[in-house]
């Protein structure tokens, strides 16, 4: 890597990041660091990958209350 390039961050960061937007609880300093750091194709996977799994808990939620 050359000192012009960004690091890039790891797929925990990623994850991470993803968690604490679908709460709404970010930093500005940490939504920076993350616009600077990760590939924005990856943090809409991971959003998408998120929404999934929480309709799908959700619906287990659901099911295990009313049945």
């Amino acid at each position: 890597m050359s000192a012009n390039t960004p690091n890039k961050g790891g797929f925990l960061k990623l994850v991470k990041a993803v968690f604490w937007s679908f709460f709404g609880v970010r930093r500005r300093a940490d939504l920076e660091s993350d616009a600077a750091q990760l590939n924005p194709l990856h943090l809409i996977a991971a959003g998408v990958i998120g929404a999934v799994l929480f309709i799908v808990v959700l619906l287990l939620v659901v099911r295990a209350v009313v049945g």
